[in-house]
């Protein structure tokens, strides 16, 4: 069977896709007035949350929300992530994120391979102590959520012990629950103030249609067909783009991805496509819009799914982006917590911002716009860094250090 000639977009049409896939041609509401309906519509559309503890300005699972609905009630999105039924759960998706329930069985590759790709020490845990981390499952399942250090002062209790006999201490628990996370032997049930997970069993967080495959791990999707359903999770949120995008979204290997992208493009399921300047063939999802015009303004996390696959973002935005946070401070070029300003479809400018909660105000330290950047968007971040601020809570607004 032949396949269908690739469809041919400029770079500026990939642009335009890209922003109405990921949300930013929906209407924002009032500030103040989105609901649950106006995060579900994110949610929707991006389908994968980082999370980070980074809190310079919000922590990074609140700010894609502000960029997509303006000032919101972050309570809503605790409570999609916290309380039954739950609209999202975490697991190991992009990095560690927030992503719908139907999706974490989808992820059940990553699970399985816990012992082998998860970090150190959680692997010695499970290598060295399987007594102590079947001790520390049992405790989750019979009294969760438990944040570790409550899973430790339970153990004491529970199994009260010589920390000699044990030969254990408060990292190795943690290293057990969260390989037991890693797993999916457990999940999380939310986090506290301190940005602590919460463990519990999946019967606890997961809905119950989806917590009846997850217990049952013989009820989970076969790998491929899971691989086939995250590349066209990856290629919706996207609207277009190329092998190397589509797998970045669930950091997909290529063998993984790359015969379900043969199958969906045989089976009508994706198109094919050129873009303008790139050297690589791209992926169109059949549904995406394709905007004559997109007229959007926002501050973007350094953590959102617009911007998380550099190249993509050189190549459609023309727009070079790094994360400096850990670079010394010397070397930094932008600032330490840089958040590119969208204007219009196109990426203008990037704002190195600190929320200074003690004095009141949101301090822009620094501005580098992009050459060429229309003088109007001077207003609109304005506008953007007033907003910001007042769904912080900055009643000083924001200043310019």
């Amino acid at each position: 069977m032949s396949l269908p000639d690739p469809v041919r977009l400029t770079r500026a049409q990939a642009r335009r896709i890209a922003l109405a896939a990921q949300g930013f041609l929906d209407p924002r509401p009032a500030p103040g007035t989105a609901t649950m309906r106006h995060v579900q519509r994110v949610v929707d559309r991006v389908q994968v949350v980082q999370i980070d503890s980074v809190n310079v300005v919000a922590r990074s699972q609140y700010l894609p929300f502000f960029s997509r609905l303006g000032p919101y009630d972050t309570d809503l999105l605790d409570r999609a992530r916290d309380r039954s039924p739950r609209r999202l759960v975490e697991y190991w998706a992009h990095e560690a994120s927030l992503v719908p329930p139907t999706t974490w069985p989808l992820l059940d590759f990553r699970m399985q391979r816990a012992h082998a790709d998860a970090w150190g020490g959680m692997q010695r845990v499970a290598l060295e102590h399987p007594g102590l981390v079947a001790a520390v499952k049992a405790e989750v399942l019979a009294g969760g959520p438990l944040t570790s250090r409550q899973v430790e002062v339970a153990l004491e209790h529970d199994l009260p012990r010589g920390r000699d006999e044990w030969g254990w201490n408060w990292s190795l628990v943690k290293n057990a629950l969260e390989h037991l996370f890693w797993s999916g032997e457990i999940t999380s049930a939310g986090r506290t103030a301190q940005f602590e997970r919460r463990y519990a069993s999946l019967e606890r967080v997961l809905p119950k249609e989806v917590a009846a495959v997850a217990v049952d791990r013989a009820q989970r999707p076969p790998h491929e067909e899971a691989f086939r359903e995250l590349v066209m999770i990856a290629a919706r949120a996207h609207g277009v783009g190329t092998e190397q995008c589509l797998r970045d979204y669930f950091r997909l290997k290529p063998e993984q991805a790359r015969p379900a992208l043969v199958s969906l493009v045989a089976e009508g399921r994706l198109f094919p496509a050129t873009i303008e300047g790139w050297k690589r063939p791209a992926y169109l999802h059949p549904e995406a819009r394709r905007p004559r015009r997109v007229q959007a303004q926002a501050l973007l996390s350094p953590f959102d799914s617009l911007i998380w696959q550099r190249e993509r973002t050189a190549a459609i935005f023309g727009f070079d982006y790094r994360l400096e946070i850990y670079v010394p401070a010397h070397q930094r070029v932008h600032g330490y917590y840089v958040l590119p300003f969208l204007y219009g479809d196109t990426l203008v400018a990037r704002c190195d911002l600190k929320a200074d909660r003690a004095a009141g105000v949101l301090r822009l330290q620094s501005v580098h716009w992009e050459p060429g950047a229309p003088e109007e968007a001077r207003a609109a971040l304005a506008d953007e860094l007033g907003l910001m601020a007042q769904w912080l809570g900055l009643a000083a607004g924001f200043v310019i250090a």
